[in-house]
């Protein structure tokens, strides 16, 4: 048996968040208006810059929407401290801006076209900030935080996600029993991403938008208070993250060239939601406010390609027939395959430690029966890749397992 946890259950929010499986990250802000600044450079940047000239979310929810995606995370403050409310607690936000007259809203005009449009909607929120004069007070300095986010959480009703970064925040210890309690009497069913005393789902280590193999979803919950000199376990599904360019979160007018081709974002696809995890791509809107036309057009290409290969699946778990750990489907004419995509039924724990697909080929004999896949963990998704084979049947198998195993669904598809 390999050497892994044993399983955590999941809630049924985090079994909801995972079959959103993509969205769209959109970091928008101050940064936007200001080209070639950094993380923590230190250059200046003034709130009299943000003057984006056709606003408009819809752009962004419909774009992710059409290309097939579930859920946006709009960047609410970032590492430069801007606000992208109307903050009563710091003069650097879109209200002291020329942009609508000082009435501006991008938290609000963003959810409210999420919910327009059926999208879940999250927000970013950075903990740190660069050139705050108060950090040096702890207790002042949660306050901030605090105050900040009840702006973003009590107004607009449910958030779907609220989603913090880690970057900045080395040199201060937050009080997270103290937030993340106070995070959830607002908004008690948010997805809380990665920090704090109660995560919903976790980062999965890198900002390539590829997870590891195995990737398993019980994971021992770092924050939680030792119990018998151990700390328990927790469900914690990962996300990956990426952009859709190569290096620059926010928009810049010097790297259009380097959108991903769809073949690069197809792979990703494979590395993050074929490995059972959600991908996140981000795309910063340009200085109109709209996702720049090339980006957007490559989202909608991505989401075109995603459903040609996955939309029209030759069989389903219905058609196939159980015998113990196996599961088989019998074809009356032989039959080219390439993919065979597996989920197992998680609502009692993750229980799928090893598993194989195995094909009967047109052409038998003694040897047959040949294995086209070996893995480990299924979890929520395993997106099973292999040269086309003609067959006449082809068998899921659960090799090893730690309980009943059970799945969820399966479909064989032809992609080539």
């Amino acid at each position: 048996m390999p050497d892994v946890l044993p399983t955590a259950i999941a809630t049924a929010r985090q079994l909801e968040f995972q079959d959103w499986e993509m969205g769209l990250f959109l970091h928008f802000g101050i940064r936007t208006f200001y080209e070639g600044h950094r993380d923590w450079d230190g250059k200046p940047m003034y709130s009299k810059a943000f003057v984006p000239s056709a606003f408009d979310p819809e752009d962004w929810v419909l774009s992710a929407k059409n290309a097939g995606m579930k859920y946006l995370v709009l960047t609410a403050k970032h590492h430069d401290g801007f606000a992208n409310w109307p903050s009563k607690y710091t003069d650097f936000n879109c209200a002291n801006t020329p942009w609508q007259t000082g009435e501006g809203n991008v938290v609000r005009d963003f959810i409210a076209a999420c919910r327009k449009h059926d999208m879940k909607p999250g927000l970013y929120y950075s903990p740190a900030e660069a050139g705050e004069n108060f950090k040096a007070d702890a207790k002042a300095y949660d306050d901030y935080f605090i105050n900040q986010i009840s702006e973003i959480l009590e107004p607009y009703g449910p958030i779907d996600i609220l989603w913090f970064a880690g970057c900045g925040s080395a040199d201060h210890t937050y009080d997270w029993p103290r937030i993340t309690d106070h995070i959830r009497k607002l908004q008690p069913s948010v997805n809380i991403f990665s920090m704090g005393t109660d995560p919903s789902f976790t980062w999965v280590g890198n900002e390539a938008g590829i997870a590891p193999v195995p990737n398993w979803n019980t994971r021992v919950a770092d924050q939680a208070a030792l119990v018998d000199g151990q700390r328990p376990v927790k469900w914690l599904p990962a996300e990956c993250d990426c952009m859709m360019r190569f290096s620059n979160w926010f928009y810049s007018d010097q790297d259009e060239h380097t959108i991903k081709s769809i073949e690069q974002l197809m792979g990703l696809y494979y590395y993050s939601v074929g490995r059972g995890c959600n991908l996140l791509i981000n795309i910063g809107p340009d200085r109109r406010g709209l996702l720049p036309n090339r980006d957007r057009a490559r989202l909608l290409e991505f989401g075109e390609e995603i459903r040609r290969r996955f939309g029209r699946p030759l069989a389903t778990l219905d058609a196939f027939t159980r015998e113990e750990n196996a599961w088989t489907f019998t074809s009356p004419e032989p039959i080219l395959v390439d993919h065979v995509v597996v989920q197992e039924d998680l609502t009692a724990g993750e229980h799928v430690r090893r598993f194989g697909v195995e094909a009967v080929l047109t052409h038998g004999g003694p040897a047959g029966t040949i294995q086209l896949w070996e893995g480990q963990n299924m979890g929520h998704k395993q997106i099973c890749e292999f040269p086309q084979v003609q067959v006449r049947q082809i068998r899921v198998r659960v090799t090893e397992a730690d309980g009943e195993a059970r799945l969820r669904a399966v479909e064989l598809h032809k992609t080539r």
